[in-house]
C-alpha cells in the first residue's frame, strides 16, 4: 500500500489564488465540535497585539471650550432678537388694547384688533398701505437706476472731476439729514405752487425727496463692485461695434445684479419704514404711509390703542420680511463684492 505523498508548495494552488491548496487548509484548520466547515483565512495580527482601546468622550466642560458657547451665543441671539416680535404679536391679540396687559403672553387671544384696523373708515390701513407700497417700490427702482448709471460713470469713464465728484458725494453723505428739514420743506411749499404733483402733500414729492438722497452712500457701494468687472469686456464689446447704452444695460447691468438687488431692498427698507420725511411732506389722512398713519392710534392722549398699533405693526412687517427672504442669496455677495478691488 502506497503512501500518498505531499505535493510541493505552489504546484496546485487554492480556489482563492494563494498556493495553499483546499485539502491543506481543511487539515490545518482546529476542529469545532461537529462543524466541518473551513475557517477562511484572515489578515494576521502580530502576537500579542490587540483591539485599540476607544479613545474617552471628552468632558461636557471640553466639549464647551471647543465649540459649545457657539451653540449657546446663537441660542442668546435668537431669544433676544425674537422676544420683541413674540411680544408685539402677543399684544396685537390681547383685548386689553394696552401694552401692560400683554405681560402674561398670549393670555388672552383675539382677532378684534385686526378687525378693527382693517374695518376703520377714519383710519384707511390699506390705502396707507397702497401708499407706502407705491413710495417704496419707486423710490427702490429710482434708487437704483439712478446709483448704477453714476457708479458706471465714475468706474468707466476718465473725466476731469472725477475724484472731485466722488469726494464731494461722500462729504454731503457725512452730514444728518435732519440738518435739511427746513430747507426741503420750503423748497416743496415753493415747487407746489407751480407743480403741485411734485409739491407738499404728493406722494411723488415724497419720492423725490427720498431719490436726492439716494446717490452718495449708494454710488460708492455700486462703484466698488463695478470695478471688479474686467474692461475687457467693454473693449471687446466695442470692437463688435456695440455702443456704450448696449454695453450698460446688456452687459454689465447683469454682471451687477447682486449690489443693484442689495441697494434697491436697503432702499425700500429705508422708505417704508421712514416717519419723519413722510409726517413733513404729507398732510392728507388719505395719503399717509403706514408710518404716519400707525402713529396716529397713539398719538392722542388717553386715547392710545396699542393693540390696533401692533396689529397694523405686524401686518406691515410682512412685506419687508418677505422680500428679504426672497433676496437673502444676493446679501452676502452684494455687500462683500466690492471689496475685492477698490
Amino acid at each position: 500500500m502506497s503512501t500518498p505523498t505531499t505535493p510541493p508548495p505552489g504546484d496546485s494552488p487554492g480556489p482563492d489564488g494563494s498556493n495553499r491548496a483546499p485539502w491543506a487548509a481543511a487539515t490545518a484548520a482546529p476542529s469545532t465540535g461537529t462543524s466541518n466547515t473551513v475557517q477562511p483565512t484572515g489578515s494576521l495580527r502580530p502576537a500579542g497585539t490587540g483591539t485599540a482601546a476607544p479613545r474617552p468622550r471628552p468632558g461636557a466642560g471640553q466639549r464647551f471650550a471647543r465649540g459649545g458657547w457657539k451653540h449657546l451665543a446663537a441660542i442668546t441671539a435668537c431669544v433676544f432678537a425674537l422676544f420683541p416680535l413674540v411680544y408685539a404679536f402677543s399684544a396685537s391679540l390681547s383685548a386689553s388694547g394696552s401694552l401692560l396687559g400683554s405681560n402674561q403672553l398670549f393670555s388672552d387671544v383675539t382677532g378684534a384688533n385686526y378687525t378693527n384696523l382693517l374695518n376703520d373708515p377714519q383710519n384707511p390701513y390699506l390705502t396707507w398701505f397702497a401708499n407706502s407700497m407705491f413710495v417704496s417700490v419707486t423710490t427702490a427702482v429710482g434708487t437704483v437706476l439712478m446709483g448704477a448709471a453714476a457708479a458706471y460713470a465714475f468706474s468707466r469713464f476718465r473725466f476731469r472731476s472725477r475724484k472731485g465728484g466722488l469726494m464731494t458725494l461722500l462729504i454731503i453723505q457725512m452730514f444728518p439729514q435732519l440738518l435739511a428739514f427746513v430747507a426741503i420743506f420750503l423748497l416743496l411749499f415753493a415747487i407746489s405752487e407751480v407743480y403741485p404733483f411734485l409739491g407738499l402733500n404728493s406722494r411723488l414729492g415724497l419720492v423725490a425727496v427720498y431719490l436726492g438722497g439716494a446717490l452718495g452712500a449708494n454710488t460708492f457701494l455700486m462703484y466698488g463692485f463695478f470695478n471688479t468687472i474686467p474692461k475687457d469686456l467693454d473693449e471687446a464689446a466695442e470692437i463688435d461695434g456695440a455702443s456704450h447704452a448696449q454695453i450698460y444695460w446688456t452687459m454689465i447691468l447683469p454682471l451687477v445684479t447682486p449690489i443693484l438687488v442689495v441697494v434697491g431692498m436697503l432702499s425700500f427698507i429705508a422708505s417704508f419704514s421712514d416717519f419723519l420725511l413722510a409726517q413733513i411732506v404729507l398732510q392728507d389722512p388719505d395719503k399717509y404711509t403706514l408710518a404716519v398713519g400707525l402713529y396716529q392710534f397713539v398719538s392722542v392722549q388717553f386715547g392710545e390703542n396699542w393693540g390696533v398699533f401692533t396689529a397694523g405693526a405686524i401686518l406691515a412687517a410682512i412685506p419687508v420680511v418677505a422680500l428679504f427672504l426672497f433676496l437673502q442669496r444676493y446679501i452676502v455677495s452684494g455687500l462683500t463684492g466690492g471689496a475685492v478691488k477698490g
